[in-house]
């Protein structure tokens, strides 16, 4: 037995190097090495023994031990490879490493000559010895086995023996990977870029890009030496991207860019590693005027009528910058926070510093009125003129733009008179709610693109409200250009941005934010009341059901159908087709007497809202209530009539002159609820009389039910807003909320830091709406 108290625990080094001998010899008493063994024994065992202990053996022994084996390795090229003709010598005698045992050959350390196998099959892993080759090799065009031998792979073999390299080997160099420059300089208002890289000539940097372009890790230039390619070219590659041109163009040297693009430019490498910013003083003038716009020496107008709250000052200064640097820019600010009197006290300081012009506004046609009688409250001292009446009455005032200080159009008329405007030369252009020109096919799109003028601005509190195409078609307008084409918007942030990659994400809020001022009234106004929301459920009556699941059926059917027919989206040509079908679910929701005639067995969601607004009403409120269907609001104003309750009831036929009156009448307290179109009154209207907003009917853009609700939801309301959405529960309507909220956090993702997802009506969202589980294609 072991003597416990004499035991100690052996260092780590003994217990792999010594003990398994050790305790061979320990076990077995005594032991006999054969002569064919003495070899070996002198070489491997004899060293161990007299490293560990007290070791009695006679010095003849060390004349038996086998010579060590010497290793040499001679690399070149040959063929197209580089290869490693590998030797290993016992004195006079050699073989290569891992060669099989020979007659006549001396005693060989064959743990040795594998391991140099190893290492070589590593570094070389064309060839060898398994192959029945002399030699180990890699093609020449092998870049990183290239790099990692000449790096790793001769230090490496030099620890086991000779190295003997080519001449063309020894006249490569290995190059860390350069650190980037990126020098940016504003010339005459216009930007020039040029792409540098420490170490290398302009000719080598072109060869360096072209390795990156080809995803290559490393790359060898035509004088033979390699470099690394850095993780800063990707930085390089973004940069390209977002200026539109290529990496090989920034290297050559990229002039005459729009200046715009400096800011972009700032902000993509102002976190970046490895690549240095080279900005002269007219590049610096550009990004510090933005960064300080709020301290910008930009006075408010003497003649303003009213007093700016701080965060409208703020706005004030940067479209008085943009002006200056002669930049377009979207004020994107929550609805109801002024976006108007920003604008107007922006053309009156214009104006009173001598730099005034002509603007023209162009608005939807119910705001026209509403522009007009701002600028007159706020700014009397501006000459403004409603273009509006016949064709040759607008032609006359057109024709007499110089008297006037703004012309106020709306969208429908602008594009009637193109050709009245084309020969003018505006001061700017300013679209008010301008995601009206989203869909860049459109005539009016097209039309409001043609007008010249020096700056152009954009209002809207949703600049994206379905899809980041919109947000592209609004700066198409403002710089065009600037995001590139349609298509190349597409490739360069479209797809990426909405396949949820963060690179391409970053690229467009570094593109976009500087050019997007966008505040809401949670950061803005602390003493806006609160805001309530809640959804209200109706359930729906035996009747109405068995209806509403004949059609949501017959609709599941049909798609169905389609993708049985080979149609790989579900929708296709037959979309309008699907989403008529979808409108049709929804007014039955509504009330079924929408689309069915004859029908008699009533709606629940109709008395669902008649009790929230009776409850409202003798609570002593007054009521919103907004529907897409005109035709539900003619039913809902006569079971108004019937309840006695007062109303006023405004759709698309109402004209602008009724418009202005009801709101006025309203706001003064004639009725206690106000029926309102969504696409007629979801704009331009101050309605803070109520307090308390109903939504008959989800429309598919949550963008267009915000801007209802800040109808009443804006300055100047002083009580609580309460806000109810009506849903017929288990129906379409409770899946639009889900589809929603997915398209509301579409504008706060490009102009915040979250991700995008897209909100394309796909044949899978259509079976989500109806209810029903994905289909798989065949």
């Amino acid at each position: 037995m072991v003597d416990a108290a004499r035991a100690q625990r052996t260092d780590e080094e003994f217990a792999r190097k010594a003990a398994p001998v050790v305790s061979v010899l320990a076990t077995a008493g005594s032991s006999h090495v054969s002569s064919r063994d003495v070899g070996e024994f002198c070489r491997s065992v004899l060293p161990v023994l007299r490293a560990w202990c007290d070791l009695a053996a006679p010095a003849s022994l060390d004349q038996m031990a086998p010579p060590a084996p010497s290793f040499r390795f001679r690399i070149g090229e040959k063929d197209g490879s580089f290869f490693c003709d590998a030797a290993v010598s016992y004195g006079d005698w050699s073989c290569a490493p891992g060669a099989p045992e020979a007659q006549g050959q001396p005693q060989r350390d064959l743990a040795a000559e594998y391991h140099v196998c190893d290492v070589l099959a590593d570094y070389f892993p064309l060839g060898g010895v398994a192959l029945g080759e002399p030699d180990y090799r890699f093609g020449e065009d092998d870049e990183e086995l290239l790099f990692r031998l000449l790096t790793d792979g001769l230090s490496e073999l030099d620890g086991l023996g000779e190295v003997l390299l080519s001449e063309r080997l020894r006249g490569i160099r290995v190059r860390p990977a350069p650190s980037l420059s990126v020098r940016a300089t504003v010339k005459s208002d216009l930007l020039n870029v040029e792409l540098g890289a420490s170490g290398l000539t302009k000719e080598e940097l072109v060869e360096y890009l072209d390795g990156f372009s080809r995803q290559q890790r490393y790359v060898r230039l035509t004088s033979g030496d390699l470099v690394r390619i850095g993780d800063n070219l990707k930085v390089a590659q973004e940069l390209a991207d977002g200026l539109g041109v290529s990496v090989e163009e920034l290297a050559a040297g990229r002039a005459g860019l729009a200046s715009a693009r400096s800011l972009l430019i700032d902000a993509l490498l102002e976190r970046a590693d490895g690549v240095r910013l080279e900005r002269d003083a007219g590049f610096r003038r550009i990004v510090r005027d933005f960064e300080s716009y709020g301290d910008a020496d930009i006075d408010v107008p003497a003649g303003l009528e009213a007093t700016l709250r701080g965060y409208q000052e703020d706005g004030f200064r940067w479209l008085g910058t943009l002006e200056r640097l002669g930049f377009g820019g979207i004020l994107a600010d929550d609805m109801g926070l002024g976006k108007t009197l920003q604008v107007i006290a922006h053309v009156l300081a214009q104006k009173e510093t001598g730099r005034g012009g002509c603007t023209l506004v162009v608005c939807p046609a119910s705001l026209v009125y509403n522009w007009m009688s701002e600028i007159s409250r706020f700014a009397p001292g501006l000459v403004a003129v409603a273009v509006l009446g016949t064709k040759a009455a607008r032609r006359v005032l057109i024709g007499g733009h110089e008297g006037a200080d703004i012309l106020v159009t709306s969208y429908d008329l602008l594009r009637r008179d193109v050709e009245e405007y084309a020969p003018l030369h505006l001061s700017r252009v300013v679209l008010d709610e301008a995601q009206y020109i989203k869909n860049p096919k459109a005539q009016v799109t097209r039309a409001v693109k043609c007008l010249d003028a020096d700056v152009r601005l954009a209002l809207t509190g949703t600049p994206i409200e379905n899809r980041l195409a919109e947000l592209w078609s609004i700066f198409d307008f403002l710089m065009p250009g600037y995001l590139g084409t349609r298509d190349q918007f597409a490739k360069r942030y479209e797809g990426p941005v909405e396949a949820g990659e963060a690179d391409g994400q970053r690229l467009l809020q570094c593109a976009v934010g500087p050019f997007v001022l966008r505040r809401l009234k949670s950061e803005v106004l602390a003493e806006l009341p609160e805001k309530t929301e809640s959804v209200v459920m109706a359930q729906m009556g035996p009747k109405q059901k068995k209806l509403y699941l004949s059609y949501q059926d017959r609709i599941a059917l049909q798609v169905q159908h389609m993708v049985r027919a080979g149609d790989p989206s579900g929708l296709g040509r037959e979309k309008l087709k699907v989403l008529a079908e979808l409108t049709r679910l929804r007014q039955i929701c509504c009330d079924p007497r929408l689309c069915i005639e004859g029908y008699q067995d009533g709606s629940a969601k109709l008395e669902t809202c008649l009790e929230l607004v009776s409850q409202a009403v003798d609570a002593g409120h007054k009521v919103l209530v907004f529907s897409q269907f005109a035709s539900m609001l003619d039913l809902l104003a006569l079971r108004l009539s019937e309840a006695h309750l007062s109303y006023f009831q405004l759709t698309g036929q109402t004209s602008k002159e009724a418009r202005e009156r009801l709101v006025r009448r309203f706001q003064e307290g004639e009725a206690d609820v106000f029926l309102v179109s969504l696409k007629a009154g979801g704009v331009g209207l101050n309605l803070t009389a109520a307090d308390v907003v109903i939504h008959y009917d989800p429309w598919w853009n949550v963008a267009a039910q915000d801007q209802a609700t800040d109808r009443a939801y804006r300055i100047g309301q002083r009580r609580d807003v309460t806000v109810f959405k009506l849903i017929c529960e288990g129906t379409v309507e409770e899946r639009i909320l889900k589809m929603q909220e997915s398209k509301r956090g579409l504008a706060e993702s490009v102009l915040g830091a979250e991700a995008v997802r897209s909100a394309t009506l796909t044949r899978d969202d259509v079976l989500a709406l109806l209810g029903q589980a994905p289909l798989a294609q065949g």
